[in-house]
């Protein structure tokens, strides 16, 4: 199997700041259904997390000699959360992924890189 990580992109701050509480059940919900789908057509969930807002970010500058308080990027999408999942098949990953885009984020799947397909 090859191992994808699975990027939720967009407002990463929203389901605290804009939405009541009932808002987040359902939205919660979505994802539960989405990781059931995605046992359910064979695919294994092996990590990923939800990650807290983007206030309590730390990034290390490039360079390495300063470190600033929140995200790198300055802009309305950040990486909200991820799973690493499992699959022999990307097609039927990414329609799976459609049941969190429905929610109003943005996807990204993209294949990670074994230590042997590394250029050295």
């Amino acid at each position: 199997m090859t191992e994808y990580v699975v990027l939720i992109l967009g407002d990463a701050d929203r389901w605290w700041s804009t939405m009541n509480l009932a808002e987040r059940k359902d939205g919660y919900a979505e994802y539960e259904r989405f990781s059931a789908e995605l046992i359910k057509r064979g695919h294994k969930i092996t990590g990923g997390a939800e990650l807290h807002q983007t206030s309590e970010a730390r990034t290390v500058q490039p360079g390495g000699k300063e470190i600033t308080d929140g995200p790198f990027a300055e802009t309305a999408e950040q990486v909200g959360g991820f799973y690493l999942v499992e699959s022999d098949d990307l097609d039927d990953l990414a329609d799976c992924c459609r049941i969190i885009a429905n929610l109003g984020d943005g996807v990204e799947i993209r294949r990670s890189v074994k230590p042997e397909e590394r250029n050295l």
